[in-house]
């Protein structure tokens, strides 16, 4: 059986610090066919030279701003028959890729399938304010992009990001895959780790809880009229 092609989209913005050390995470995942596709939102520092530097990788500057929108240019510009996302910060296990696409050629009504991750802490770097200690210490399916794995033909079927979100265009797209009951499934090893450092965009923006709390309400708007709509026909 070929391999099929994967889009590895990864948005970046000033991450020279951390984000060789994620090119090559994915580049070590046991998978060969594959583009890493980096969306990068205007950085003033060494990114766009890191990221040119790796064979693997097609380079695009963000033409519109806002995370959504920045995976959205992502999937637009990619040309694999599997998408994948990666975050300039984490570490993907090595058997990551090959395992995530292995389970879905042997499960071809399945659209996507995530994974477990782990959360682990910078060398040096005190535990963010908000972050809860004993999320270190446990293992955790992870509903986030960088555990996705999926058909293109799932973006086809559920939608692009929403735009209009800052920072949970990801839950919105994860609730909208739930509410059409998209077929998933769970791969229950970690082969995801999620760096905790200082600057991390989901510790510390603050629009993140009007934004998760909007998602939630639209995902119940959406249940409530489709069950209005059942019980009409009856």
């Amino acid at each position: 059986m070929n391999d099929p092609r994967v889009s590895v989209i990864l948005v970046v913005k000033n991450g020279e610090r951390f984000l060789s050390e994620s090119i090559e995470s994915v580049l070590n995942s046991g998978y060969a066919n594959l583009e890493i596709i980096v969306i990068d939102g205007d950085s003033t520092d060494r990114t766009p030279v890191i990221a040119r530097s790796f064979d693997a990788v097609r380079y695009f500057r963000q033409g519109k701003p806002g995370l959504a929108q920045a995976y959205n240019e992502g999937l637009q510009a990619s040309t694999g028959e599997f998408i994948a996302f990666q975050s300039a910060d984490d570490l993907w296990q090595p058997r990551k890729l090959s395992v995530q696409v292995a389970y879905l050629q042997r499960h071809p009504e399945t659209l996507y399938v995530v994974c477990k991750f782990k959360f682990f802490l910078e060398a040096g770097c005190d535990i963010p304010p908000g972050f809860r200690k004993r999320l270190l210490d446990t293992e955790q399916v992870g509903w986030i992009p960088e555990t996705f794995v999926g058909r293109k033909t799932f973006f086809d079927r559920v939608g692009l990001f929403d735009a209009r979100y800052k920072v949970a265009g990801d839950l919105d797209l994860f609730a909208r895959a739930n509410d059409l009951k998209i077929p998933v499934g769970i791969i229950e090893d970690v082969l995801l780790l999620k760096r905790v450092h200082r600057t991390n965009t989901s510790l510390t923006a603050r629009e993140n809880e009007t934004d998760l709390l909007h998602a939630v309400k639209r995902s119940i708007d959406r249940k409530r009229g489709r069950s209005e709509e059942e019980r009409s026909r009856v």
